[in-house]
């Protein structure tokens, strides 16, 4: 996939060499008055791990890695934002504790900077997210959860193409078919 410019915002994979930005961004992510509800690990969890578990993360979503990453990055190189697609593989088990069916894409990890909010950046992301899921061609669907009280993420996800499947608890998992 190469990478796409989007106005000012660059969107394209994390490169693994990008860890330590990638360790900002996430943690600056956690700090969002929203975080309680949009990410499953705490600010105290993630800036203790160490940079091992920040390196591996990184590789494990960049070119060549199982996942995918997509960050927005800014004319000055700093990133605005980011969305993750994890590969979810027929007979694991997934966060929930539920046997997957099928091999599918899980968006986890959304996040955009606060003066970075309201632009194109979200929808970048996105697109590219889909895109990659669109041109591997093995994956089902794509998934992601949302929390019944966070409307405003929804309505996002809903422009994006997403609709909801099923109460999972206080969320919803929300999904957009990549193959008919």
């Amino acid at each position: 996939m190469s990478d796409d410019d989007y106005g000012d915002y660059q969107v394209r994979p994390v490169r693994v060499d990008e860890w330590p930005a990638l360790k900002e961004l996430r943690l600056t992510a956690l700090q969002d008055p929203l975080a309680s509800i949009a990410f499953l690990q705490t600010y105290d969890d993630a800036v203790a791990r160490p940079d091992a578990f920040w390196k591996e993360r990184t590789a494990g979503a960049a070119e060549g890695g199982p996942n995918r990453q997509f960050v927005a990055e800014t004319p000055d190189g700093g990133l605005a934002g980011m969305v993750t697609v994890l590969v979810e593989e027929p007979g694991t088990v997934d966060f929930a504790g539920e046997r997957v069916e099928r091999r599918q894409g899980h968006l986890v990890g959304v996040f955009v900077r606060q003066e970075h909010r309201g632009t194109t950046v979200a929808r970048a992301l996105f697109r590219a997210a889909l895109d990659w899921t669109r041109e591997r061609g093995d994956l089902a669907r794509v998934r992601l959860m949302v929390h019944r009280d966070n409307a405003r993420a929804e309505a996002f996800y809903r422009k994006a193409g997403f609709t909801r499947t099923r109460p999972l608890g206080d969320e919803y998992e929300m999904e957009h078919r990549t193959t008919p």
